[in-house]
């Protein structure tokens, strides 16, 4: 494509009924230590591009700041240390932006940049305000291309890496399709770097859980690994959506994906649906301390046959303040669930404290609810 593309050729957006994500990691951004691959982030460009023009909305979710910010600065080994890392992605973005905008420009498009960080998940008025720029973005022809915010994130808040971002950023604008580039072909029964039997996964349900074993461990410039994108899968797969892991450096990658050709790995939803609230809950990286119940008050939980009050709990972890996300799980770590809390820890711990000092006999029905269940999502959702 040696000219730009007129908005004139592109459809209009009542024939938009389909949504993709696309998510490309750092190993395939970087040419060998020599910056980024400007010829691979063309063909990307101009693949996501022809996809728009047939009325699929795209979003993209890049890695390579710190990579590139590496390159530029000189650094030949990832930075350890947190304040070298966050000046890295400053560096870096600025060029990965750069990239991205050259080549959308040329395809008629503009390139939008957005930086989240968790807490842009956490807060449910930011979460909506995010989906709603994203929205509004497709209909001012803009692709929206997104990244951790590593110049501000911090360890306790960070995603971890951008398969998770891009689950989030799937389920938020309820798209249909996420794709996760990689260096490698797909998901394989063993790791293919160390066995030469390794079986390519063609297609399996995110449910299997024989899938867990065979993830691998994370490359040099990531911090992913196929076992994150099986995480960002199933994860995605909460709100019904298809997760196809593919190698980045295959011709036409994306088009012949979109042609439905079997590429990679395509991980299926299961059985398990969680609505939207209940979507956003479980994208919930961070929590602020624990509440620790009684077996048998956990079993009832899971079961639907109680909800949680103060007779409930056996112990309170951390600290917290109302309205924040908390682990909730029994005295055996059997279950693992998370909510948020309407109270505090030290609220909590005064209704524990009084129940067993002038109210031993209490009923839990005539306790206070210490967490809504419209507000409790269960780990094994996603895990």
């Amino acid at each position: 494509m040696d000219s730009m593309r007129s908005e004139a050729s592109l459809p209009p957006q009542g024939m938009r009924r389909e949504r993709w994500v696309v998510k490309i990691g750092s190993s395939l951004l970087v040419n060998e230590g020599q910056g980024l691959d400007a010829g691979r982030i063309s063909d990307w460009v101009d693949q996501m591009s022809g996809l728009w023009r047939q009325g699929v909305e795209v979003v993209l979710i890049s890695s390579g700041a710190v990579a590139e910010g590496m390159t530029r600065l000189g650094w030949r080994e990832r930075p350890v240390q947190l304040p070298y890392l966050q000046a890295a992605a400053a560096v870096g973005q600025m060029g990965l932006m750069e990239a991205y905008e050259k080549h959308f420009k040329r395809n008629g498009l503009h390139a939008a940049q957005i930086l989240l960080t968790h807490d842009d998940f956490a807060n449910r008025r930011r979460y909506l305000n995010a989906r709603a720029t994203l929205r509004t973005l497709s209909r001012l022809h803009a692709i929206p291309v997104i990244n951790e915010n590593d110049t501000v994130s911090t360890e306790e808040i960070c995603f971890g890496d951008n398969d998770i971002l891009a689950a989030l950023v799937a389920n938020m604008i309820a798209a249909q399709r996420l794709v996760i580039l990689t260096d490698q072909q797909g998901l394989f029964s063993e790791d293919p770097r160390r066995c030469d039997h390794a079986r390519l996964i063609p297609s399996a349900c995110v449910d299997d859980a024989r899938l867990t074993a065979m993830a691998g461990n994370a490359g040099t410039l990531g911090r992913g690994g196929m076992a994150s994108k099986l995480r960002a899968a199933r994860l995605f797969a909460l709100s019904g959506g298809i997760t196809t892991i593919a190698c980045g450096k295959t011709e036409g990658v994306i088009e012949r994906l979109h042609r439905e050709e079997r590429i990679g790995t395509e991980l299926l939803p299961g059985r398990q649906r969680l609505t939207r609230r209940k979507q956003w809950l479980a994208g919930q990286v961070r929590t602020h301390g624990a509440v620790i119940l009684r077996r048998e008050a956990m079993q009832a939980l899971v079961s639907g046959a109680a909800r949680i009050h103060a007779a409930h709990v056996a112990e309170i972890q951390g600290s917290f303040a109302p309205g924040q996300m908390i682990r909730i799980q029994d005295t055996e770590r059997r279950y693992d669930a998370r909510g948020l809390s309407n109270f505090s820890s030290n609220e909590i711990n005064g209704m524990v404290r009084q129940l067993a000092s002038s109210r031993p006999g209490l009923e839990p029905a005539e306790a206070t609810e210490l967490v809504y269940r419209k507000n409790i999502v269960f780990d094994s959702y996603y895990s």
